[in-house]
C-alpha cells in the first residue's frame, strides 16, 4: 500500500484527502482496524516518533497520550506507587506491574485525563494484553504501535463495535533527511529534525548549584523529548519518569509555564488523600470522576460539592481542598524538573516553576537576561542547564 484515501482532511469540507508516499514506494505501516483520518495520522506520526525516541535513549518501554498534534503526557513505565495507582484510575487492573508497557500507558493517560479523553495513544513496544484491556476502557480515537500479540489486537477490535483505529508500524522505516510541507499553495522544505537528546544535552550548567542526580536527568530528557514534538511555544514539567504538565501552542513564553505549571499541580493534588478518597456513587463513570475532580481542584469547586450539586456524584458531601491546604500540600513538593523549547526570557518563570516544586531545569539559554534568570534560580537553589538547543515544532 502506497496510498491511503482519507474520508477528509482536517474538516469535512476538505476534500480530497490521503497519504501517500511521493517517491511511490510502500507506506510503513499496516492499518489493522478502523480507518483513520487525517488529524488522527498527524498524532500518530507524531507520538509514535517521541516515544520511539524515548526508548532509544533511555532503554524503557515509552508510551505518550496525544491529542490535536500534542501530547498530553510522556512516560516510562517505571514502578506506579498505590496513591498514584489509585489517582490514575488503574489500581484494579490485574497485572499491570508485569508489563512496563501498560505501566508507561497508565501514567500517561493519568497525568491529565481532561485533555486525554479521546486520544490517540503511541506505543514504543509490542502491545501486550495487560495494554489492551487498559486501552480497552478509556475513551480513545487509535493506537500505533511497531505490533500486537494476537490476543490484544482481538481485545482491540471489539472498541467502537470493531470500527477502533488500530496501526502497526514499521519499527525499521527511516524517513528521507528532507522533508517538504505544502502551505498556501506553497512548498516549504527543511532538513529533518534528527537532533539527539540525551544526558550530554546537558553537561553545561549554569548555576551555582551543579548537582544534577540520575533521576533528574531522565526526566529532563524525558521533558525535552517531549518538547520536540509538541507545538511551539511548548513548557513541559517532569517527575519520576513521566511528563506531568504540558504547556503547549502558547505565545507567550510565562503562559506556556503556567499552563504546564497548573496542570503539574493538578497533577500532584490529585494525589491528595482527600482527593482519593473523595466519595464517588459508584455508579459515576471514568470522564465523570475526571470533570468532577478537574472541577474540585479548582476555584468553582462548590460547582461539583456544594449545596444541590454534590448529591449527583457523591454518597456524601466532600469537604473543599482550601486553598491553604493546596498551597501547603505544593509547597512540600520538590524534585520536579521543567524544560522549555526556547529561552526563558524573563525569571518570572522561574518564579512560577518554583512554586510547583522545581528543582531542576533544561533550557537553551541565549537570552539577554540570561543572567537574571540564573540569578533567579541560585536564589532558590536550583540547578540549570544550558542545552544550547531550541527545540520548536510547527
Amino acid at each position: 500500500m502506497n496510498s491511503f484515501e482519507l474520508k477528509y482532511g482536517c474538516n469535512p469540507n476538505q476534500k480530497p484527502s490521503s497519504i501517500y508516499m511521493k517517491d511511490g514506494s510502500e507506506l510503513p505501516i499496516n492499518i489493522l482496524s478502523g480507518r483513520p483520518g487525517y488529524i488522527n495520522f498527524l498524532d500518530a506520526f507524531n507520538s509514535w516518533q517521541l516515544v520511539r525516541e524515548i526508548k532509544s535513549i533511555l532503554g524503557v518501554p515509552a508510551a505518550t497520550s496525544f491529542k490535536h498534534v500534542s501530547p498530553t503526557s510522556a512516560s516510562i513505565g517505571l514502578p506506579m506507587s498505590a496513591e498514584l495507582k489509585k489517582a490514575s484510575f488503574v489500581d484494579d487492573i490485574e497485572g499491570i506491574d508485569e508489563s512496563p508497557l501498560a505501566i508507561a500507558y497508565a501514567r500517561a493517560r493519568g497525568t491529565d485525563r481532561m485533555s486525554s479523553f479521546g486520544d490517540w495513544i503511541a506505543l514504543s513496544d509490542v502491545c501486550d494484553v495487560t495494554t489492551a484491556l487498559l486501552i480497552k476502557r478509556e475513551v480513545s480515537d487509535g493506537v500505533i504501535a511497531p505490533g500486537y500479540e494476537p490476543e490484544a489486537l482481538e481485545i482491540l477490535k471489539t472498541k467502537k463495535k470493531g470500527n477502533y483505529n488500530i496501526v502497526e508500524i514499521d519499527p525499521d522505516y527511516v524517513p528521507a533527511e528532507i522533508e517538504t510541507k505544502d502551505v498556501f499553495g506553497i512548498t516549504f522544505q527543511q532538513g529533518r529534525n534528527n537532533f539527539r537528546i540525551d544526558e550530554e544535552l546537558l553537561s553545561n550548567v549554569v548555576t551555582a548549584n551543579k548537582e544534577f542526580p540520575d533521576a533528574a536527568k531522565r526526566d529532563l530528557i524525558i521533558a525535552l523529548i517531549t518538547l520536540k514534538y509538541t507545538q511551539s511555544n511548548s513548557v513541559c514539567y517532569a517527575y519520576d519518569g513521566q511528563a506531568i504538565g504540558v504547556g503547549a501552542g502558547q505565545q507567550s513564553r510565562i503562559h506556556c509555564t503556567r499552563l504546564a505549571g497548573q496542570k503539574a499541580d493538578n497533577w500532584l493534588l490529585r494525589q491528595h488523600e482527600k482527593v482519593l478518597n473523595l466519595p464517588f456513587l459508584p455508579n459515576v463513570g471514568r470522564p465523570d470522576r475526571d470533570n468532577a475532580i478537574d472541577v474540585y481542584l479548582g476555584d468553582d469547586y462548590e460547582d461539583a460539592i456544594g449545596d444541590g450539586n454534590w448529591q449527583r456524584l457523591f454518597s456524601v458531601q466532600p469537604e473543599p481542598l482550601t486553598r491553604e491546604e493546596k498551597k501547603a500540600y505544593l509547597a512540600s513538593i520538590s524534585g520536579i524538573s521543567v524544560a522549555s523549547d526556547a529561552f526563558f526570557p524573563f525569571d518570572d518563570n522561574i518564579e512560577r516553576a518554583h512554586r510547583s516544586g522545581v528543582s531542576y531545569i533544561a533550557q537553551p539559554g541565549g537570552s539577554v537576561r540570561d543572567d537574571v534568570v540564573t540569578e533567579c534560580c541560585n536564589k532558590y537553589g536550583i540547578v540549570m542547564a544550558h542545552t544550547g538547543m531550541r527545540l520548536f515544532h510547527h
